[in-house]
């Protein structure tokens, strides 16, 4: 342990000591690990909820999933490219909340900031729920008890996280690979395929597409662009967690970000080509997915190898938010909008507090889900959208501000982004709103006004304290310390030696009530403390009432009215058992003189642990 000692008149040094703990952040391959699990397992829904809203007109509509993906692909290109400069221009993390922090002006980024909040926490929710709908599509022996696996899922990536953001990408960058490699070679054996191999998957399971329909509308496409969307959540987890990064931290997370947007781009396309090549058709209770790999690499140990590999990084993509929340949470509180225990760090780069308190608000949105992935889905990738919108303005406010070399090409980039990004917004919260849509709608404001509040409080917190300015030389004042007592013992010995070794002035006071017995233990204790004459007072306080905190407040707080100038401190003394349960045998007391003198009062207290070993 280390002591900093600042004399009287000296500066604290301009610089901070050398940071320590890069081996316990993140390169570029594991923060692709730990924070682009949510956009890896997209691929596993994203392609699927395309064609899920193009079979509405049936084989024609099927013959758009190619287009669409395209789309989806160019807009995610155009969301990386932009997230690049979001690293580079914001090092400290925070993504859209930053630049729009800086740029737009508080409300936006709070906006934004109360947009990612939801999405990071549906997206543990509905990607706990995901990987264990898999296991009991496998097992369906399990699925009576699918919330209590879901919570299991959730409490096992919780701990993970809790021992550092190095360990979880250690423990999930083996799924990840196995996933990619696997998709990847299903796309590649795909494509020198001219029909199917195997129909296995299939088979016996009733087709979701339309038979009548032979056109296709502008109203479905957008509603199939606005599902495929989802496959774009997580892309802004990397910007938000710039801070987790080995040094060059900009570097390293654009490399990671890069990276994201090749293979995630890669993967979408290519599953989207083998769906046209195929002519795959969605069937109830089969994933499109497995489908592909049915068709592509056959029903055999290659099937079931990319369906395992499939659920387990489903369940493991709520890591992407224990990257990124935390961060996110951490910059909040540091700009005051929530409380300062979330930009504590533990030793290990952990934000402890932040990943606790995604687990718990998680755990209950899976318990009111009932671990039901369809409950969640629909409040899905709206907020992220929101976010994105944000950042891409707040960038061009950026570039126009900076106006280096080629800030016109990043601002029409941007601009471009902003577009493209803001009509998904409104197309994707426009077809989900009556799926429950309409709740994001409502909790974002709340969550923002929720922020104002907290803002709004350390506001009055700090003009009470005179933050930020320099504050006049100290000088002492008299010193009242009272000591509550009500018998003689070792701990009234050193509740005195400690009070006097404080104070100008002790008092002891003790309470009595009418009751009999109660008389005769005042009686008693005024008896001892005569005989043992310890050269400090004893004011005996009489109450009507059975209680202890009141009138001793009342004492201090006449106290300190009969002498204006004076510091008064009330000393509690306590005993402190050795064992944890034994405090269960103590009477509390001393909390409720401590509760009752603060309530009351202004005196300063102090409370006294006398250990028993």
């Amino acid at each position: 342990m280390s002591v900093l000692t600042i004399e009287p008149g000296a500066s604290p040094a301009d610089e901070e000591p050398p940071d320590t703990g890069e081996r316990h952040r993140l390169t570029a391959l594991t923060g692709l690990a730990a924070l682009s699990l949510d956009a890896m397992a997209s691929v596993a829904y994203g392609p699927e909820a395309i064609v899920l809203v193009l079979a509405g007109a049936g084989a024609h509509g099927l013959g758009f999933t190619l287009p669409v993906t395209l789309a989806i692909a160019g807009l995610l290109a155009v969301l990386v490219a932009s997230y690049r400069q979001v690293i580079a221009a914001f090092p400290d993390g925070g993504g859209s909340y930053a630049v729009a922090r800086r740029h737009l002006g508080a409300r936006t980024s709070l906006v934004a900031a109360a947009s990612l909040v939801l999405d990071y926490v549906l997206n543990v929710a509905v990607a706990v729920t995901a990987g264990v709908a898999a296991l009991t599509s496998a097992f369906p022996g399990l699925y009576g008890e699918r919330l209590w696996w879901c919570l299991a899922v959730l409490v096992l990536i919780t701990g993970v996280n809790l021992r550092g953001i190095v360990e979880s990408a250690r423990v999930f960058i083996v799924p990840t690979a196995v996933f990619v490699v696997s998709v990847l070679v299903l796309i590649g054996v795909g494509l020198f395929r001219s029909a199917p191999v195997s129909t296995v998957a299939a088979a016996g399971h009733a087709s979701v597409l339309a038979g009548d329909a032979t056109t296709v509308g502008a109203l479905l496409l957008l509603k199939a662009f606005a599902s495929g969307c989802s496959a774009l959540t997580g892309v802004e987890a990397l910007a938000n967690a710039v801070p987790l990064f080995r040094v060059p931290r900009v570097r390293r997370a654009q490399r990671a970000e890069v990276a994201l947007g090749a293979v995630l781009g890669v993967m979408l396309i290519g599953l989207s080509v083998l769906i046209s090549r195929f002519h795959l058709q969605p069937v109830a209770g089969v994933t499109v997915l497995a489908q592909l790999a049915d068709a592509s690499l056959g029903h055999n140990w290659a099937f079931y190898v990319v369906q395992f590999a499939t659920m387990v990084l489903l369940a493991l993509s709520a890591n992407t938010s224990f990257g990124g929340l935390p961060v996110l949470l951490k910059l909040l509180a540091r700009d005051n909008y929530l409380p300062h225990v979330f930009a504590l760090k533990a030793e290990r780069q952990v934000h402890r507090h932040g990943v606790l308190a995604l687990a718990l608000v998680s755990a209950a949105l899976l318990v009111f889900s009932g671990g039901d992935t369809n409950t969640l889905v629909p409040l899905f990738a709206i907020g992220v959208f929101i976010g994105f919108t944000v950042a891409q303005v707040g960038m061009v406010r950026h570039w126009r501000g900076e106006r280096g070399r080629g800030w016109r090409g990043r601002a029409v980039l941007n601009g471009l982004g902003a577009v493209l990004t803001g009509v998904s917004a409104v197309v994707v919260t426009a077809t989900k709103f009556a799926e429950g849509a309409w709740l994001i709608v409502i909790a974002v404001p709340l969550l923002v006004a929720a922020f104002e509040t907290v803002h709004r409080a350390y506001g009055r917190i700090g003009e009470r304290l005179r933050l930020g300015r320099i504050p006049e030389p100290p000088h002492r004042d008299r010193s009242l310390v009272i000591v509550p007592v009500s018998n003689l013992s070792r701990l009234t010995v050193e509740a005195l030696n400690a009070a006097a070794s404080l104070g100008d002035e002790v008092r002891a006071v003790t309470v009595c009530h009418p009751d009999t017995e109660d008389r005769a233990q005042a009686h008693a204790l005024a008896r001892d403390w005569a005989r043992w004459d310890p050269g400090v007072p004893l004011v005996q306080l009489t109450s009507e009432r059975r209680t202890v905190g009141r009138p001793i407040a009342e004492y201090v707080g006449e106290a300190a009215a009969a002498e204006p100038g004076t510091r008064v401190t009330v000393l509690i003394p306590e005993v402190e058992p050795d064992r944890l349960w034994q405090r269960l045998l103590q009477n509390q007391r001393g909390a409720v003189v401590a509760h009752a003198v603060r309530r009351d009062t202004d005196a300063v207290i102090c409370r006294l642990r006398f250990r028993v070993y």
